[in-house]
């Protein structure tokens, strides 16, 4: 069936596409007894609920949300599956700015990009915790939430996610959704073990990936782009370019140096050894608490 405004998924009235992904589409939706109060639903696409892999993948998201409570990831409500739509994923509807867009109108300072880590590694943590690997961490799977002083990155999209032992948190096997040797994620931000074989990525490929998206927040170009991943296989990635000489900048630059480390023995042990040498760096100008 296809979602026009209008059209009900049990309690909730669709209104309006919010964008459309490889796997799905994700509409604002309103409480039928109480339109306003939004939801974002996800649903999966006709021609990929055919498919074992994407059907499957879908229903690991949902596994992995409903485990998930932290600020700083996009809560999941419900997961519906049957008529009309097959597969829907009823989410926490954020309102903000996709750091993807952030990033193509400006560059973020030092401190901002300090705080940005924090954020997200506050959300890795938890992650982590469950034993669930994102997998797909990049500047268009994070919102920046806005409130009332300031913001809060809060991460989207678990579609490329994995949990870590092998097992959904009910201890059933998941079985491996992943070719050997295929790389899936997204090439800028993907750690290279990721690149050359995507079930090697382990915690330590979030943490590289929280490191790339903070050496774009600030250079504006990705450490490395589409054009020289093999380089990202063979050499270490440049010195951030902060432009400052200063200790919160040259604080930043050895944090991204070590997150954005080619062995992933070289790099911070978890997200929250990252998070808290974040936290550590030597200030000259406030930095905003991570919330």
């Amino acid at each position: 069936m296809q979602i026009v405004p209008g059209a009900r998924l049990g309690q909730y009235v669709f209104e309006r596409p919010l964008g459309v992904g490889a796997f799905g589409v994700v509409w604002l939706a309103a409480l039928e007894d109480a339109p306003q109060t939004k939801v974002a639903i996800k649903v999966l696409h006709p021609q990929a609920a055919v498919s074992h892999e994407s059907v499957e993948r879908f229903r690991r998201e949902a596994r992995a949300l409903k485990q998930l409570s932290s600020p700083h990831i996009a809560r999941m409500h419900e997961f519906v599956v049957g008529p009309p739509f097959g597969f829907a994923l009823v989410m926490e509807y954020i309102q903000g700015e996709i750091l993807s867009s952030v990033f193509k109108r400006t560059k973020l300072g030092v401190e901002d990009a300090i705080y940005l880590g924090q954020n997200l590694l506050r959300g890795v943590v938890e992650m982590h915790s469950h034993g669930i690997i994102h997998r797909d961490l990049k500047p268009a799977n994070v919102m920046l939430r806005p409130l009332q002083t300031g913001w809060r990155a809060v991460i989207l999209d678990f579609n490329l996610s994995r949990f870590k032992d092998g097992k959904d948190e009910e201890g059933k096997s998941q079985g491996s959704l992943t070719t050997m040797g295929s790389a899936i994620g997204t090439i800028p931000f993907m750690a290279p073990e990721q690149i050359v074989d995507a079930r090697r990525a382990t915690e330590s490929a979030d943490v590289y990936a929280v490191a790339a998206i903070l050496f774009n927040a600030v250079a504006g170009v990705p450490a490395f782009d589409m054009n020289s991943f093999r380089a990202k296989l063979t050499d270490e990635a440049k010195t951030v370019p902060t432009g400052r000489t200063d200790p919160t900048a040259q604080g930043f630059e050895a944090v991204m140096a070590k997150g954005l480390k080619r062995k992933p023995q070289e790099r911070y042990a978890s997200a929250q050894e990252m998070h808290d040498a974040l936290a550590a760096i030597p200030r000259i100008s406030a930095i905003p608490q991570s919330r």
